[in-house]
């Protein structure tokens, strides 16, 4: 392996770890009880950060101008992200605008460094009579077993093994990175994020598949936060991999609101959205008609989510079906939308739109106001009968995001 390719790929690894540094606190707003809370925890982090870059400087795993780039990135944010006490106003809009700004970090980040050295490197000094110091594939398997040894003296760090993780993720070493992410499953489990990265980790192992272990931590990563995105896109897959396309094109929806419209990423994912509708029977792209109904109501959905009263969890299996749908309130008794799902993936957070209508029905946005019920069919199908568990919510206005359905009954 010649010096160059040695120097593109510490290069790289380099980066990858900066813009993990910068950007996962902001993709990832803590959840804090309080505006002080916040300040102390990002003091913390802050801490934390710059005793690894002074520890990696010190054991020569990180040069000198390197470890200055990121103390002055940490003194930025430092002074970006640990402000004077404000008004929890002035907070909620640092925490909108976060997101953006890792977007940002992650674009903006490698093109820098590229375009500097570019313009300011000295190639030359990468051949071998001209290079002082040497990044070896040795000295980069040293680092990673520094950092080993470290995790088997305190193996109760789970940030160190979520970092092991990513390193081997990044490497391509992914049997390592899995059991990496299943040694830190304390705070893997808390994480929606790293719960999708986990996922996508044995979704590689396994030639690409997503059914099995990867769509359960989707599944779980999905109930700690529904609007996800990596989580939104890797569940759209999965169902489609077992033929969903329905509900593949429903989490890609949920996630194209996200995206900025007439971007690449809305293109091509506005692209697998019409090739799932194809695939599932319907119009491949809303009709006239239903967009015009859309607009009308706001393009609103209703989401929430279903829980089963701990009384009755006696009378319900893990493989029971779970149906939740929405019934117009007086009128026809054919659903509105509909998802099915099982017990074992309760807590459920559903949501419903007028994408999951059914074939020449009426949809959700044809109502000011619907009802919206959970059932476990014991017999497996929508109908009910006799011993079926369910709860239902009448008047359920267009819009109403965070619904708490509760199973709290049973079919005499």
């Amino acid at each position: 392996m010649n010096s160059m390719t040695l120097f593109i790929i510490a290069a790289a690894l380099l980066v990858v770890a900066v813009v993990a540094i910068l950007a996962f606190p902001l993709w990832r707003v803590p959840k804090v009880s309080s505006a002080a809370d916040q300040r102390q925890f990002n003091l913390a982090i802050f801490r934390d950060q710059m005793t690894e870059l002074e520890r990696d400087r010190n054991d020569g795993t990180l040069a000198e101008a390197d470890f200055e780039q990121a103390k002055a990135e940490l003194q930025r944010r430092l002074l970006e992200e640990v402000p004077p006490e404000t008004d929890s106003a002035a907070n909620t809009r640092a925490g909108q605008s976060s997101r953006k700004t890792a977007l940002a970090l992650l674009v903006s980040i490698p093109l820098l460094a590229t375009g500097g050295y570019t313009l300011l490197g000295n190639p030359r000094a990468l051949e071998p009579l001209q290079t002082q110091t040497k990044v070896s594939s040795q000295q980069i398997d040293e680092m990673l077993a520094k950092l080993v040894d470290k995790l088997k003296k305190n193996p109760d760090d789970a940030k160190g093994w979520v970092m092991l993780a990513r390193s081997y993720k990044a490497l391509g070493r992914l049997a390592e990175a899995a059991e990496a992410y299943s040694q830190a499953s304390v705070l893997v489990d808390q994480d929606a994020t790293l719960l999708s990265d986990y996922a996508e980790t044995l979704s590689q192992m396994n030639g690409g598949k997503l059914q099995g272990k990867p769509s359960e931590l989707i599944d779980r990563a999905l109930k700690l936060d529904p609007e996800d995105p990596q989580s939104l896109f890797m569940a759209g897959v999965a169902a489609s991999e077992r033929s969903d396309f329905v509900v593949a094109a429903d989490y890609w929806s949920r996630l194209l609101e996200k995206l900025e419209p007439g971007s690449e990423d809305y293109t091509t994912l506005e692209d697998y959205i019409g090739k799932a509708r194809q695939a599932a029977g319907q119009s491949p792209t809303p009709s006239v008609a239903e967009k015009k109904a859309k607009s009308a109501a706001g393009g609103l959905s209703i989401s929430g989510q279903v829980t089963l009263n701990p009384k009755l969890a006696a009378q319900a299996k893990p493989d029971d079906v779970l149906f939740i749908f929405a019934r117009a309130e007086e009128g026809p008794r054919m659903p509105l939308a509909a998802i099915r799902a099982s017990v074992a993936e309760l807590p459920f957070s559903f949501r419903l739109d007028d994408s999951m209508a059914l074939p020449g029905g009426k949809k959700i946005s044809d109502f000011k106001t619907v009802k919206i019920e959970a059932r476990i069919a014991k017999a497996g199908t929508a109908k009910a009968s006799s011993g079926d568990l369910f709860g239902g919510i009448n008047g359920v206005k267009l819009g109403n995001q965070g619904l708490k359905l509760v199973i709290d009954q049973v079919q005499p």
